[in-house]
């Protein structure tokens, strides 16, 4: 095989192609289990042991947490309605979708870092980076930008919005495949958003940009995403917005400390 400095354009995207083929199938598989088999517990004197799966296609893990999801993040006065026959079957496959490609992130992550490694190495070594300084660190983040909109900002801001309801005294309903796309959005967001030290780290190790550049343009970055979060927030009361922009200008400065305590370990060792 050879080595990726010597590989055409047309290996290269045959490379790609195969990596992305098993990443498809891999978030195929996990989202049929899904939305065919259900979790039932097992339990012994009263007390749940642990979950197994069993076949149920109408009452699937997918339906399992879109009514997990639906009772812990919804105000207690909104209710789920579909208006169309099969919306609710569509919204099980988005569920499906979702925690296929949640499930499939270690592999997900793994080819993709497989496939850009070959650029991230440090001239002077000739090494590639080992897999856990970027590898773990992106499953982490992606999955702490869920469970941070999940806990955090995805209640108070349907909690929020729907205050608005209240005071007209209107009864308050809410369309499946909407709520599932308006958490899903967030997830996606959050999980993507929650990448930013990697990819930083990543330009780093490239040797693309330096530490200098991320701590000069400190201030464009808070504005930008600050900007960002005013925009991606469904209202205007300035308060969700920061639940965006706070973790976020959080991360960039976390990152931005990470690439200058790198640069300069490599320098003392250098000299």
């Amino acid at each position: 095989m050879s080595s990726a400095s010597n590989m055409t354009i047309a290996e290269h995207l045959g490379e790609l192609r195969s990596r992305v083929i098993r990443i498809a199938i891999s978030i195929v598989i996990l989202s049929i289990f899904c939305i065919s088999c259900g979790l039932k517990p097992l339990e012994f004197n009263g007390h749940i042991i642990f979950y197994y799966p069993y076949p149920d296609v109408f009452h699937n893990i997918a339906i399992q947490i879109t009514l997990y999801m639906s009772h812990s993040l919804l105000p207690s006065e909104v209710e789920l309605i579909q208006t169309a026959p099969g919306q609710a079957f569509f919204a099980q496959i988005y569920v499906s979708l979702l925690i296929g490609i949640i499930g499939a992130i270690p592999i997900i992550v793994k080819e993709i870092f497989e496939f850009i490694s070959p650029a991230i190495e440090y001239k002077r070594t000739k090494n590639k980076t080992k897999v856990i300084n970027i590898f773990l660190p992106m499953i982490a983040l992606f999955i702490g930008g869920i469970v941070f909109s999940y806990a955090i900002v995805i209640p108070f801001t349907l909690s929020f919005l729907y205050k608005y309801g209240q005071s007209l005294g209107v009864a308050t309903f809410l369309n499946i495949n909407d709520f599932i796309s308006f958490v899903l959005q967030f997830f996606v967001a959050f999980g993507i958003a929650f990448e930013l030290p990697v990819i930083m780290y990543s330009f780093a190790l490239a040797e693309l940009i330096g530490y200098k550049f991320w701590r000069n343009n400190l201030r464009y970055a808070v504005f930008v995403l600050v900007l960002f979060g005013a925009i991606i927030t469904p209202d205007g009361s300035g308060v969700t917005m920061w639940f965006v922009a706070g973790p976020m200008i959080l991360l960039y400065i976390i990152g931005m400390l990470a690439i200058e305590r790198k640069e300069k370990k490599s320098i003392s060792v250098n000299t």
